[in-house]
């Protein structure tokens, strides 16, 4: 069988926008009432066998509050599966402005080192601005459905995870079911960076 056939354009920009939909918990019905377009349309559009016109695409990306520009990732390499696997540092895609919280109230930015957001995980590199992300009062901690595993690259990180503070050190790594109530803020003066491996697929901080 072969494995290195390239997808078209549309099949690519159709997977992006369906990679999108279902990390933003969306059903192609929700997505098709916010915008002018039927649900067998956008099934389509996702499968690559319709055309979207950049005025749709505009629709498409608003409801799903991310830029259009962030379904065109570059994409560099000799062969089809390198461009479409591996991704080259400068070519890494934000997530920060896709969340549904600011990058104060969290204290981090996330970068996306996954080639896509399909399948069962994807990695997130994290960075830790110095004395960011202070706790609001009473202290909130995330909950979700899921797993998350990270290690600390550089820095010094404190995660409280249920009633714990944990301090986490470069080389320090952890994993734990995300129902557990959790929160991370850099009370130091260095930057401090993170890789997770995150399951399911979710952008909605």
């Amino acid at each position: 069988m072969k494995t290195d056939v390239p997808e078209t354009d549309a099949q690519r920009l159709g997977s992006e926008i369906r990679e999108v939909r279902k990390a933003r918990g969306l059903t192609l019905n929700d997505l098709s009432e916010a915008v002018s377009c039927s649900t067998a349309y956008l099934s389509r559009i996702e499968l690559g066998s319709a055309n979207v016109s950049s005025e749709l695409l505009s629709e498409i990306s608003a409801a799903l509050s991310v830029d259009p520009d962030w379904f065109f990732p570059t994409q560099s390499g000799a062969g089809p599966l390198e461009r479409s696997h591996v991704v080259r540092a400068e070519n890494r895609r934000s997530l920060s402005g896709m969340y549904t919280r600011t990058t104060e109230e969290l204290g981090f930015e996330d970068e996306l080192l996954s080639s896509t957001l399909s399948g069962q995980c994807y990695l997130i590199l994290s960075r830790f601005p110095p004395n960011a992300g202070a706790p609001p009062d009473p202290v909130e901690g995330y909950t979700f459905e899921g797993e998350q595993h990270a290690i600390v690259l550089t820095g010094e990180v404190e995660l409280r995870l249920g009633d714990e503070l944990i301090v986490l050190r470069k080389g320090d790594s952890f994993s734990y079911p995300s129902m557990i109530a959790h929160r991370f803020r850099n009370r130091t003066d260095q930057e401090a960076t993170m890789v997770w491996a995150m399951s399911p697929v979710r952008i909605s901080w």
